[in-house]
């Protein structure tokens, strides 16, 4: 479980909160604390000016301490403070707790009975008659829990404390979404997951089927396209070995049908058998010859010599070789060449593999009195070359199909007709080695039109 997906991203956004919960918590509580302590400096300084001004006022007005101590009482009370009132050679006046005795000299720290943190401070204080005395006013800390004056403080901590039950709160709430959403968002890859393991053990129909959106979509729509493809890869596989079982088979067999035959003295060796077992014999060869040629292809092992050569003079000599077959069959061979070709850069002898097969898949499925047309002509950086005829056609449905391997639109194999079927396959792979591309067009009755582009000489 610890190495699953979902529990990483668990731990990661539960770090994640944790950091992000305590950084706020910690800048939160350190503002907090030091605003609060400001504002206490300032209500301090505040209570030892409004204390001064209530003792300035009361002298003022009786001229006197008498009756300073019913001010001190009450004010400490209010403030929740320890106040002492002195003169300036420290003789006690007042004392909000009365435990000191007024006429006494006061030592901070010694008989108040606190840990002698008092702040002391001189102050003027006038008479009616303008007569001025320097008085001390010491305050003690604040100690009368449930006042006022200790609100500021206990405030700040109870918004520490919200700050902390709000952020675990937060991260217990963040953390169920967060495994939810992480169960979420590793489900879709768990489920691919487990296609691929069923996909690697053969069944290679199995497909992803996600209705989420966005890259885990796409991700699934790319496995099941990869699945799709590995599963026409596997038919295709299956096949070739069916297909080159098949065509080994038929010259087999009559190679040993002819071998038996002289053997049990029914058939002669004379000059026409030998003459049938060299052409099942070539056959075989051109087969073996034809899938070595398609295996180096399809590896990109295959050697092209690319030269400067005519196109036109190519599409000529190929044309001139095929008019005795094309006479024969009373059909028509016309070449269609403009003025002026630009030289291309190929390997000739492969280009003219290509060119013959086409013309040879032309001749085998066109009837008499039909029409071939070679032709060529410069499309920007690529000279196009086609081979069209007014045969047969190729049926809809069978036209994607063509350039497979071992892909004959004639069901029955003959091999009159049908040839070795890697062909075209041969074909496409020549023409791709040459940076160009092979396309087919056909209706069903009407001929078909095969063109492929060669790149221009530089």
């Amino acid at each position: 479980m610890i190495h699953s997906l979902w529990f990483r991203l668990l731990i990661a956004f539960a770090l994640v909160i944790a950091v992000t919960i305590g950084t706020v918590y910690l800048f939160v509580s350190r503002s907090i604390a030091g605003e609060i302590e400001r504002y206490e400096e300032i209500r301090e300084q505040f209570h030892i000016i409004e204390t001064q001004a209530m003792l300035s006022a009361h002298y003022h007005t009786r001229g006197n301490w008498e009756g300073v101590q019913y001010v001190v009482g009450n004010r400490s009370v209010v403030s929740g403070t320890r106040i002492i009132l002195t003169d300036f050679d420290r003789v006690i006046i007042a004392d909000s707790e009365e435990e000191l005795l007024v006429g006494e000299k006061y030592q901070p720290g010694s008989t108040d009975g606190l840990s002698g943190n008092y702040s002391g401070t001189y102050f003027v204080v006038f008479s009616e008659d303008q007569e001025a005395i320097m008085v001390r006013l010491y305050i003690g800390p604040r100690f009368l829990a449930g006042t006022d004056a200790a609100s500021p403080r206990t405030f700040g901590e109870a918004i520490n404390r919200f700050l902390l039950w709000g952020g675990l709160l937060a991260a217990a709430i963040a953390l169920v979404l967060t495994f939810v959403l992480s169960r979420r968002m590793s489900s879709p890859i768990a489920a691919l997951a487990a296609t691929a393991r069923r996909l690697g053990r053969g069944d290679l129909g199995q497909r992803v089927q996600l209705k989420d959106r966005g890259e885990v979509r796409e991700l699934a729509q790319a496995f099941n396209a990869m699945a799709i493809d590995l599963e026409h890869a596997e038919r295709l596989r299956r096949n070739l070995v069916a297909d080159v079982a098949h065509e080994l088979r038929t010259p087999l067999s009559n190679i040993r049908g002819y071998l038996e035959a002289i053997c049990d003295g029914v058939m002669k060796p004379d000059a026409a058998t030998l003459q049938s077992l060299n052409e099942e014999a070539a056959l075989l060869s051109r087969l073996v010859d034809e899938l070595q040629e398609l295996s180096l292809a399809e590896a990109g092992e295959l050697k092209l010599v690319y030269q400067e050569e005519d196109v036109t003079e190519l599409v000529r000599r190929a044309a001139a070789s095929w008019q005795p077959q094309v006479a024969a069959k009373g059909m028509s061979l016309s070449v269609d060449l403009p003025d002026k070709l630009r030289p291309v850069n190929i390997d000739w002898q492969r280009i003219n593999q290509v060119l013959h097969n086409l013309l040879e898949n032309a001749v085998a499925h066109t009837g008499k009195g039909g029409i071939i047309t070679v032709a060529a002509a410069e499309r920007g950086d690529w000279v196009e070359i086609s081979v069209s005829d007014t045969g047969e056609g190729i049926p809809a449905q069978d036209l994607p199909n063509i350039f497979e391997r071992f892909y004959r639109v004639d069901r029955s194999r003959a091999r009159a007709t049908g040839g070795s079927g890697l062909g075209l396959t041969i074909a496409k792979r020549l023409v791709e080695a040459h940076g160009g591309k092979i396309e087919a067009q056909s209706k069903l009755g009407k001929g078909s039109h095969f063109s492929f582009t060669v790149p221009i000489f530089r």
